[in-house]
């Protein structure tokens, strides 16, 4: 059992120097601050102190098999803690700063706390492209896990208001920096060898990967065991029950549309039907439905582009409990 988590008087910083500097305080002194990224807001702790990681486990109500992404400055900072094979690092090279994980296996001198990759021999690492997290990484001048700053299971948070609700009292303090831009967690890759393998969609594209690697990427096989962050099968979930794929919904039920043809949808991800549009609301559409109290409906989102991300979220949004 995980030890109850400690009381706080949950401060919200501002978004300036004043409110980076006392994040960073808050991460040297072993606590917990939510800090915005493009994709999701994530609840941040010194990924070498073990007491601080396992304060993320506890305050979240994660389960220990779960591992974390690690949060880092920058490609020297992520090859200091794992041996990048060549394809991760031509990856890094397109896409970080931004919304792409990368999983590889551990160096021996990692000084990683172990909850981090719960027992793993490989550690997810990201450079966030947020201009706060960022800031935040720089000053303070190490690794930081983050994974999304929620109660484990339920619906990410995309603003500070979010992570108020689902864990106020239980963090040292959030830094407030808006929306989330993207809206999405970020794509997952791991590698067999030197050959990339697809473990989560995410914000950057399967298509946009491979362009850039010149080949496809191979699916993860379906194992049942978590590999990597986000992989549990019930995630992302609103409180209300969640249907998908609804074109006329039932009586009592909030119909999220997306696209034409929706205009007796109580809220929409895209009326244009824009995928990037609704990548960025998804969560915090969801939230604003929640907090409805009734039965969810979604509207059917194509299966293509940043569509496989978000149905991804949703399918597990809606998967039993």
């Amino acid at each position: 059992m995980p030890s109850p988590a400690r009381t706080f008087d949950t401060e919200i910083l501002t978004a300036d120097a004043g409110g980076v500097a006392r994040a960073v305080a808050f991460l040297r002194a072993g606590a917990l601050v939510a800090l915005p990224t493009e994709t999701v807001y994530g609840l941040a702790a010194d990924a070498r102190n073990p007491e601080a990681v396992a304060a993320i486990y506890t305050a979240k109500g994660r389960p220990a098999e779960n591992p974390l992404i690690v949060h880092v400055a920058g490609l020297d900072a992520a090859q200091a803690l794992a041996e990048l094979p060549p394809p991760a690092q031509a990856l890094a090279r397109a896409f970080w700063p931004g919304p792409l994980t990368l999983l590889a296996p551990l160096r021996a001198d990692h000084g990683l706390a172990e909850a981090v990759t719960a027992g793993r021999s490989r550690v997810a690492l990201r450079v966030p492209a947020h201009p706060l997290a960022r800031a935040v990484l720089q000053a303070f001048g190490g690794p930081v896990a983050a994974p999304s700053a929620n109660p484990s299971g339920r619906i990410s948070p995309t603003r500070a208001a979010h992570v108020l609700a689902g864990l106020s009292g239980r963090i040292a303090a959030v830094l407030d920096g808006g929306a989330c831009p993207v809206g999405l967690e970020s794509t997952i890759v791991g590698f067999e060898g030197d050959a990339p393998v697809l473990l989560r969609a995410g914000g950057v594209s399967a298509e946009a990967l491979a362009e850039a690697l010149g080949t496809p990427l191979r699916a993860a096989a379906a194992t049942g065991v978590l590999t990597a962050p986000g992989q549990l099968p019930s995630h992302y979930a609103p409180r209300a029950p969640l249907r998908l794929d609804v074109t006329t919904p039932a009586p009592g039920e909030i119909w999220i549309g997306f696209g034409p043809g929706c205009d007796d949808a109580v809220l929409s991800l895209s009326v244009t039907g824009d995928l990037s549009e609704a990548a960025a609301r998804l969560f915090e559409v969801l939230h604003s439905a929640d907090a409805l109290g009734q039965p969810i409906a979604v509207a059917p989102v194509p299966e293509e582009g940043l569509g496989v991300a978000i149905n991804d979220r949703l399918r597990r949004a809606a998967a039993p409990r």
